[in-house]
Formats: C-alpha cells, structure tokens, sequence
C-alpha cells in the first residue's frame, strides 16, 4: 500500500534529523554524470543494481522508480541544476517509515574528473531512522558499486 510523505524541499538537506552522504570520485566530467542522472532515467537501471526501473512522470517533472524487493517510490524533482546537482523527494512509497525523504546528487569538477557527492536525507519513525543507521554500510557500498559502474559505462560510451 502506497503512502503519501510529507513534501519537502532542497533546505531538507541540511535539516533532515538523519543524513547520510557519500562521496566518490569519477573520471568522467560533470556534464556526462549529470546527463545521466537527470537526462538518461532510463538507463538507471543499467548502472545502480538495486534499481529496476526509473522512469519520467508528469512530462518529466517527476519520477517513477522501483527497487529490488519491491520497494517503489513516487517522486517529484526539486532541483535540476545542469551538471552540479540533481534532487528529488519521494512523495509517495510503500516503503514502512518514512514521513520524508530526499536525495541530492552534487556534481564538482575534480581534475578531469567529477566529485560525486549523494546526500540521502530522511525523516521518519525511530525504527526507521535506526535501521538506515544500521545500513549505512549497505548503502555506502551499493553508492560506491553504481558510481563505479555509472564511470566505466560513460567512460565506455566516449571511447
């Protein structure tokens, strides 16, 4: 059963009572990870192995997404800023205690490269906050796996 979350905006960043952010650094330039990101949600899935498919709603304001075990999310787009940062809230999940959630991807130049930075910023029941805590690790891993593989696929794609 799908639940609608509490509409939050970018300030939800750095306000979240939990924030998880990961960073990794990337050879490919800041304007292909972006493109990726934000322009190719299709091809998420090809790169992020938890996702099953991402795709565009609402003429491309919004998202779609689906995760390995069934987890789906109904998400609105809050920042689209070329090739330095991409943002989305879930609105609406069947995942159990989230009241908030929002994810920011901030690209910065890094050499020749791209300073890849994810911020997973949530609220919700305690159980909840403490189980992400728990799967800190788990996420990190599977952020550092997909920017990995997002490389090698742009990296592939220019050669």
């Amino acid at each position: 059963m799908a639940r609608r979350l509490r509409p939050v905006g970018l300030e939800f960043v750095d306000s979240a009572p939990l924030r998880l952010v990961f960073v990794r650094e990337v050879s490919a330039p800041p304007d292909a990870v972006y493109r990726a990101l934000a322009d190719d949600m299709t091809g998420w899935p090809e790169w992020f192995t938890a996702v099953t498919l991402c795709r565009p709603t609402d003429g491309g304001k919004g998202r779609e997404v689906r995760l390995k075990g069934g987890t789906r999310f109904r998400e609105t787009i809050v920042a689209a800023d070329d090739a330095e940062r991409y943002a989305y809230r879930v609105d609406e999940t069947n995942a159990p205690g989230p009241r908030a959630l929002l994810e920011e991807w901030r690209l910065t130049p890094a050499g020749t490269g791209t300073r890849v930075q994810w911020t997973f910023a949530a609220d919700g029941a305690a159980p909840f906050r403490y189980t992400l805590k728990l799967g800190r690790a788990g996420m990190g891993r599977a952020f550092r796996d997909a920017v990995t593989s997002l490389d090698r696929r742009l990296t592939a794609a220019n050669a």
